[in-house]
């Protein structure tokens, strides 16, 4: 070495901190712990916001609904052993939402592996089942190129999360930073095209089909292509309907958004083309009686094992939602007629409103205990046209699906095909922490509320005023469901707990309601409160909504 010069070292967990920097992160959900203490506090110095939460699992959560408000991949950290798994139910949750969550665990020494070390545990073998990729870091100088390729496994070709593994034998020792590839972050998503062969034969389908539909999925969102799909649908007049967490793809208001009348579509159509979705429990794999047997089917897909999954295809095309949807709508100039499909398209219109008429009469419903019905009609009310809407439960859930419309995409959240319940408020904060300046609204059931309530706390450090709402029916579904063949079902019950003072100890706003009248005047001062807020409205504990098959639900 040189007179007068000197060596400048890095440890692993500046190194760490460092990398994730490099990949444009801008802010980490974590609980503070080691062995990646010291890299928490390096990421910090680097600039990244750090979001400590009270549950690991919330931590995944939060990062799942940042990702999908910002359309990028986020990242959740948990400490070894019993930490890190906490991240699972989230990480899990992920997975079947195909969201890129980056989970970073720390881990017990290499050095000391099946020696009994404290917390050690394989987490890199108990994660894999449930994100796209996996890998320990054993030597520090791989640590950015292992965050890159992290990185790359969440958002190249169809969006998932995966798993980094951090032992404290990489973060803690120091290597010379001269050694050090910092590696390129990901480029742009690549947006494959269609084969124009696989265009020509979608459209020979499509201007022969009567009774067309479009079925949108997440994958239109994650190619960030809502307007492909409008222009779409709008060149075509064919009738659009969207998967759970693809609403507001299309405005649920659009001319050609008929979301009351979508049983009879999806029964009677005779073409359907799924763009960007998975034919699973939610569209009925695609199959009767959900769809008619011989109903035509093109699929549309960036990952080529969703093609034909659940059943036969006419026509797969692999290819990137947004790029394909251009194809098709320049293609079918001077192929598909729009006119061909009025009377297609009178007929869901008609239906759509005879049913949204009913539905509204009991939306208005004066009566106490209040119905949830009622209960979502305020709350539709209340939202601006771009405003965040959360929902998490089971009765309120189904309520909140069949009566509060969508109108923008990626903001109409829930706890997607994997059903977890608990995800409303830190999907709530996770939103506002992507999107600031909108106002963000939890539409909770009780039970599911008191999964993740302590990230109440969280709300009031981080000055996150988001607006929590309890469906407080007393329990678990509602009574009417409490006797079953062998009588009362336990575990049920949960009482109309006051869970709006519970708020106020923590530094919220409180709103307790038990008359129809009276929720709009909470929501206002809720929101005018310029604080996190839980307005807890008491609903009638038989009331159940009404809703298809499980194995077909929508």
């Amino acid at each position: 070495m040189a007179v007068g010069t000197e060596t400048k070292t890095l440890t692993g967990s500046k190194i760490l901190a460092k990398s994730l920097k490099h990949q444009g992160v801008e802010v980490i959900f974590f609980i503070m712990g080691g062995p990646l203490e010291n890299a928490q506090d390096a990421c910090h110095a680097e600039g990244i916001r750090m979001v400590d939460v009270r549950h690991e699992q919330a931590a995944a959560m939060m990062a799942h609904a940042y990702s999908r408000i910002a359309n990028r991949p986020s990242v959740c950290m948990g400490a070894s052993g019993p930490g890190t798994l906490n991240l699972l139910t989230g990480v899990a949750n992920a997975w079947a939402d195909g969201a890129p969550v980056v989970a970073i665990g720390g881990s017990s020494a290499v050095d000391t592996n099946y020696m009994g070390d404290f917390q050690e545990i394989d987490q890199v073998g108990i994660f894999k089942p449930m994100v796209r990729w996996a890998e320990r870091v054993y030597d520090p100088r791989r640590i950015p190129e292992l965050v890159n390729a992290a990185f790359q496994n969440a958002f190249a070709g169809r969006p998932g999360p995966v798993y980094l593994d951090l032992p404290g034998t990489s973060l803690y020792v120091s290597v010379d930073e001269s050694t050090m590839d910092w590696m390129a972050p990901p480029g742009d998503r690549a947006r494959p095209l269609a084969d124009p062969a696989q265009i020509d034969r979608a459209l020979d389908l499509i201007s022969a089909s009567k009774r067309p539909v479009v079925v949108s999925g997440s994958g239109v969102l994650w190619s960030d292509a809502a307007s492909q799909l409008r222009a779409w649908i709008e060149r075509t007049s064919i009738p659009c309907y969207t998967k759970p967490h693809a609403r507001g793809a299309v405005p649920e208001d659009h001319p050609l958004s008929f979301p009351f009348s979508r049983s009879t579509a999806f029964r009677e159509a005779d073409l359907i083309l799924v763009v960007g979705g998975r034919l699973d429990y939610v569209l009925g794999y695609g199959k009767p009686p959900r769809f008619a047997a011989d109903a035509k089917l093109i699929q549309i897909d960036l990952d080529p094992m969703e093609i034909g999954r659940t059943r036969d295809v006419d026509v797969g095309i692999v290819g990137d939602a947004g790029a394909v949807l251009e194809q098709l709508t320049e293609a079918a100039v001077g192929r598909v007629n729009p006119d061909e499909y009025a009377d297609w398209v009178g007929y869901l219109a008609e239906i759509n409103s005879q049913k949204a008429g009913g539905r509204e009469a009991v939306m208005n419903s004066d009566q106490i205990p209040i119905h949830p019905l009622r209960l979502c009609k305020e709350v539709r009310d209340f939202l601006g046209r771009d405003d965040i809407l959360v929902v998490d439960g089971h009765e309120i859930l189904n309520f909140a699906r069949q009566s509060i419309p969508t109108f923008t995409p990626r903001h109409r959240l829930n706890s997607g095909p994997f059903g977890t319940m608990g995800v409303g408020l830190p999907f709530g904060l996770g939103a506002k922490i992507a999107d600031p300046d909108r106002q963000v609204v939890v539409l909770h059931g009780d039970g599911s509320f008191g999964l993740n309530a302590m990230e109440l706390d969280t709300a009031v450090r981080f000055d996150l005023p988001v607006l929590t709402v309890i469906s407080n029916n007393g329990g678990w579904t509602a009574s009417e469901g409490y006797q079953s063949d062998e009588g009362f079902r336990v575990g049920r019950d949960l009482g109309f707990t006051r869970y709006d003072r519970m708020a106020e100890t923590l530094g919220c706003h409180g709103e307790h309601v038990e008359e129809p009248a009276e929720i709009r005047p909470a929501l206002e001062r809720a929101a005018a409160s310029g604080k996190p807020a839980v307005v807890n409205v008491i609903t009638e504990p038989a009331a159940r909504a009404s809703t298809v098959k499980f194995a077909i639900y929508t």
